[in-house]
């Protein structure tokens, strides 16, 4: 079995997703051969993930085959699953995303997933994306492809929609809903089954089962969450629970890029930016814990190197190399099966669902409350819009996708920010006409 993770060089995700490999007995004891092919154009921190999975390898006394190129093509061929998130120049893009639309007058969140940051954010990862997927498609057709790449639900849709790629999207934000439940319900998260469904960064909670009893507890949850007013809550979260009766992704950033009030409660600062923290006369140069552990200075069962990431991407894998059938809490596919009855079919949707050999297998869960579901459904029309702006190269399917946007309230802004988006990001975007 081969396993090819692209974008291997990130600190987190790439080592992340080794540890997890390395440290999955049901791989170990299903496969008498597991190959791991680390890929990034960054050779550097290709090298020092390299240098560190070997270290762990060795520790562990596994047998997993570990290769490490700047070539995918050289990667690929063979794969059973591709396990994807890349980005280029990430944090001052990331911060053009978010001022850029604050300084034409659009007060929105993060700029991120949603609101008019997003598009850009989306245009740059369908150029690194579907390049990926046309080499998925000649090298290793078969391969399940599993996405980490942001803005998820638009990444996907592109890639559903324009390759022939087997894939889903994976995210752990769903386990933020499931400690604040167990947080309002006093009880271990494994007594209880929770249901939960949308968009990523933007779901519900439709039912939370008591293991034990069947009890629904979500009537218990909601009113805790309405109810919550301790200063270190989430007021916007909250006021879903209050006014909409749905407990929603306990983030402010994330659940306030979807709609229009979101900076009510977030403000306009970008929350990574200088604005943000104290700055210092001298700065503590940074700790480069993996590059410690690739050179041996740390031991080799140290903690902070070598827990495991909290991801669901091995897991998930684990469940189909080995027909397992588990359930998995957040899957991102297209709503082909009418997965989320009130949702467009042809829009990516976050559900549970199973794996195994034969794939992965989405779960119906019905409707969502209609209300929340009105906020949602401009989103996948946002997406439809994107996906074929960047086919077509339409720079007027990428003006109407921004003035879609439940923050943009101008057109003459929205297409001055547009132009000087185009422009300033040239290097990572196509041309559009």
């Amino acid at each position: 079995m081969k396993i090819v993770i692209i974008g291997a060089g990130s600190h987190c995700f790439g080592f992340g997703t080794v540890v997890d490999i390395l440290r999955a007995p049901a791989l170990q004891r299903q496969h008498e051969s597991v190959e791991v092919a680390l890929v990034d154009p960054d050779t550097a921190a290709l090298e020092r993930v390299y240098a560190a999975a070997l270290r762990l390898r060795d520790h562990l006394g596994v047998t997993t085959t570990i290769s490490a190129t700047a070539e995918r093509r050289e990667a690929l061929p063979g794969a059973d699953f591709v396990v994807v998130s890349v980005a280029r120049r990430r944090w001052v893009l990331w911060e053009q995303d978010f001022r850029v639309p604050l300084a034409h007058g659009f007060r929105h969140v993060l700029g991120e997933n949603g609101g008019p940051g997003a598009v850009f954010h989306a245009l740059r990862s369908f150029e690194l994306i579907l390049p990926i997927c046309r080499d998925i498609e000649a090298l290793c057709p078969t391969a399940l492809m599993l996405n980490f790449t942001n803005p998820e639900a638009r990444v996907l849709h592109a890639v559903c929609h324009l390759t022939r790629v087997r894939a889903a999207g994976l995210c752990h934000g769903v386990f933020g809903a499931i400690r604040r439940l167990s947080e309002y319900l006093g009880r271990p998260a494994a007594n209880f089954e929770v249901t939960s469904a949308g968009m990523n960064h933007f779901y519900c909670v439709l039912r939370v089962t008591d293991r034990a009893t069947g009890a629904d507890l979500l009537p218990q949850a909601l009113a805790a969450a309405a109810a919550d007013t301790r200063p270190e809550s989430s007021p916007l979260f909250r006021h879903f629970a209050r006014v909409f009766d749905v407990f929603t992704f306990p983030s402010e950033d994330h659940i306030g890029e979807y709609v229009s009030f979101g900076s009510e409660f977030q403000g306009t600062q970008w929350h990574y930016g200088i604005e943000r923290r104290r700055l210092r006369l001298t700065e503590p140069p940074a700790v480069d814990w993996l590059g410690d552990y690739a050179a041996g200075r740390l031991a080799a069962d140290d903690p902070r190197v070598v827990r495991p990431s909290g991801e669901v991407a091995v897991p998930l894998i684990c469940d189909v190399a080995t027909d397992a059938g588990g359930r998995h809490d957040a899957m991102n596919v297209l709503n082909t099966g009418g997965y989320i009855e009130n949702l467009p079919r042809d829009g990516v949707v976050e559900v549970p669902g199973t794996a195994d050999a034969a794939g992965l297998h989405p779960l119906v869960v019905g409707p969502l409350p209609e209300a929340f579901a009105a906020f949602m459904r401009p989103q996948y029309t946002i997406h439809s819009l994107l996906t074929e702006a960047y086919r077509t190269r339409s720079r007027k399917l990428l003006l109407q996708a921004l003035l879609l946007d439940p923050v943009v309230n101008s057109i003459t802004q929205a297409e001055a920010m547009l132009g000087e988006m185009l422009a300033l990001q040239a290097e990572f975007l196509p041309t559009f006409a």
